[in-house]
Formats: C-alpha cells, structure tokens, sequence
C-alpha cells in the first residue's frame, strides 16, 4: 500500500497521523524540476545511453515528448547528444520544436534545470563518461553554445 492510500485509510478510520505518518505525508517530489519534468530519482534511475546510475547531479539530463510525453534520462550531456544521433529514427518528435530537452546547471546540486538548446558549456569539466561538459544558464568566457557543444561531443565519435 502506497504512503497515501495508508493516511488516507488511517484517515478514514478515525485514527490520528503519528509523526511517522506526518513525516511521511510530507514527502514527495524533491527537488526543483521544472514544469513537465519526470523527476530523476538520483542512485536509481539509468542513463538511456549507456545504463550508468545516475549520481553526479551537476551533469544529469533530461529529455520529454511524443504523443505519450515519454521521459528519457540521461548521466552526461554527451550520453544525450549521441542518444539523439542515434535514435532519431526511432523517435521522430525528437527533432520536433515541442520536444523538452532540461540539462542541470553545472553549478548547483541538481537544484537548478536549463532549456538545453538555450543553455551555454563549458569544458574541462569531470562529467561521468567523459565528455566533460558542464551547462550554465549565461555566456561567460570560454563558453560555447549547444549546438557547437554537439558537434565537438559528435566528433568524438564514440
């Protein structure tokens, strides 16, 4: 039984919230995912590229859309670029401008999420496969943009 259907039934049956059950009902979604956003459970979900756990927060990303609104999590920015590449048959509405694309700000703890295609990299960043890209939300020295990222991440060609 689900957290909810259990105070719900303690509830029903007149029976007072302990503070077990009070800690309990406060929990839910953490974090600040943005509107639209399936949220990453960090240690549990896997990369859809390369099937890593997914940790190291400050590099997680996330894409979403189709006619079923399907989430596809990722543990490096390189994972999603190559994941794109390759799968663009499989899933058309990829390409479509509707289609969410959210990359955590290399900055924050997983707290803060970008629009990826309006995001700015920066290099020479430890991300977990390597590809060492970290996003931030405004240009700064040395910053590049998403779509001269994707081609430096394709070029790698792994």
């Amino acid at each position: 039984m689900n957290r909810r259907r259990f105070i719900a039934a303690a509830a029903a049956h007149g029976l007072a919230l302990t503070p077990l059950a009070a800690a309990l009902a406060a929990c839910g979604r953490s974090g600040a995912w943005p509107e639209g956003m399936a949220e990453i459970k960090w240690d549990r979900d896997t990369c859809a590229r390369c099937s890593m756990v997914i940790s190291d927060r400050r590099f997680a990303a996330e894409m979403r859309g189709g006619e079923k609104n399907i989430a596809f999590k990722f543990d490096d920015i390189g994972c999603a670029v190559f994941w794109m590449r390759d799968k663009q048959k499989d899933y058309p509405w990829l390409a479509e401008a509707a289609t969410r694309f959210w990359v955590a700000d290399v900055t924050s703890a997983g707290d803060r999420w970008i629009e990826a295609r309006k995001a700015q990299f920066i290099g020479g960043r430890v991300s977990p496969m390597a590809y060492d890209y970290g996003a931030i939300a405004h240009p700064q020295a040395g910053a590049i943009d998403f779509e001269e990222m994707r081609q430096h991440i394709l070029a790698l060609g792994r």
